[in-house]
């Protein structure tokens, strides 16, 4: 058994949920883990001088239940409820029988936390303009919901910093525009993901070989 994790971060409202659910139809063994699911409550949530509840912060997340729960369907990816599946992909090269699992963790902080840092085999960064990002937002209904002047004020100043210690420190982030269509996102990510689990089959292939041949010797 094999897992591949796949981060699929970035900015609000830059449509990662919708392409990780996109992706979770089309690649087989798949399943999706979302950030937002550790929220701490609303009343463990800081309060900066303004009265803005400091939500776009790591400490705002129960971080390492996160990972615990990474880590958990990590080791038994069956036991999640994922529907195995024969890896179906057009390069006949790639048919195995062997099962690979594929676990999409989506969410707004995910490459600034080092405990995750070890996990990803890919890792993909979603991005948008301030204008759009803002447009996007105000679209939305959240619970609670956004202040006046919170985007500003808060939410676009922490991706800004978050995005920059980013860029600074970390390597191997595939890098994606959000105002492109979803259609060209997922081709997109689809296709670098197919290429990986490629990669791992060949791997995998490669210490069958290995083993079969050592067998032989001693036999």
């Amino acid at each position: 058994m094999k897992v591949l994790v796949i981060g699929l971060g970035g900015v609000t409202n830059g449509g990662k949920t919708t392409l990780a659910e996109k992706l979770k139809k089309m690649l087989p063994n798949c399943d999706i883990i979302s950030q937002d699911d550790f929220f701490k409550p609303e009343s463990e949530v800081e309060t900066d001088e303004r009265g803005f509840k400091l939500y776009d912060v790591l400490d705002a997340l129960y971080m390492d239940e996160m990972v615990k729960s990474i880590r958990n369907w990590m080791t038994s990816p069956a036991s999640s409820g994922v529907v195995t599946e024969e890896l179906q992909i057009t390069c006949d090269n790639l048919k195995n029988t062997d099962v690979v699992y594929i676990l999409i963790v989506e969410g707004f902080l995910l490459y600034n936390y080092e405990p995750l840092n070890e996990l990803w085999n890919r890792r993909y960064f979603l991005t948008l303009p301030y204008e759009e990002c803002k447009r996007r937002r105000s679209t939305r209904v959240y619970q609670p919901p956004d202040t006046p002047g919170y985007f500003d004020g808060h939410v676009w100043p922490m991706y800004l910093k978050y995005k920059s210690e980013l860029e600074e420190n970390a390597s191997n982030i595939v890098y994606l525009d959000g105002t492109k269509s979803q259609e060209e996102l997922l081709s997109s990510v689809y296709s670098d993901i197919i290429q990986e689990l490629k990669k791992l089959r060949e791997e995998i292939n490669k210490k069958l070989i290995l083993l079969y041949e050592n067998i032989a010797r001693i036999m």
